[in-house]
């Protein structure tokens, strides 16, 4: 998995956009890809030493970033500079209460309807037919599988131009 893809679920208790766009005017310039991973393990809760793991970084090498570089922004636009970073959770803590974690509405978590983890399966079955199966486990006891079944024509050069699709779609709700 590339640094890129990692951290992703970061994304649906946080709201990332909103905060890259902040950091980047304390900043003044846009934060980096990599400083855009290291943030995004932050805020799923992965210690310095469990994102360098993650990454096969050095530790020491990765928390040295951290200091000078994220934690700084993050101190600067949230207005702490004169504070003492006492732990990496300190990030989330801040971040929290100035209102970059989205907020669901209770019934939702009452419901046990928050988004945990999602998962994208495609498969080719033949030439012309494809299989998608989306998995999405909700944080609680409701889990979501669909499967979609797509059959794609498409027709040689010398005849006429037309794109047939059959899809076929099925949910299925059950308790894990």
């Amino acid at each position: 998995m590339s640094p890129d893809e990692q951290f992703l679920q970061a994304a649906l208790q946080w709201d990332l956009p909103r905060l890259y766009q902040d950091l980047a005017k304390v900043k003044r310039k846009r934060l980096t890809p990599i400083e855009q991973v290291h943030l995004r393990g932050l805020l799923c809760g992965y210690s310095p030493s469990e994102i360098a793991e993650k990454l096969h970084r050095n530790p020491a090498g990765l928390k040295v970033d951290l200091c000078n570089r994220l934690y700084t922004y993050i101190k600067r636009l949230l207005g702490k500079d004169g504070e003492k970073m006492v732990n990496w959770r300190n990030i989330c803590e801040w971040l929290g209460e100035a209102g970059y974690k989205q907020q669901f509405s209770s019934l939702g978590e009452e419901m046990g309807t928050i988004p945990g983890e999602a998962i994208l399966r495609i498969r080719n079955l033949s030439r012309d037919l494809f299989s998608i199966e989306v998995k999405a486990q909700f944080i609680g006891s409701l889990s979501m599988t669909t499967t979609i079944n797509s059959l794609t024509v498409c027709p040689s050069s010398n005849q006429e131009k037309k794109v047939s699709e059959i899809s076929t779609v099925s949910d299925q709700e059950s308790k894990a």
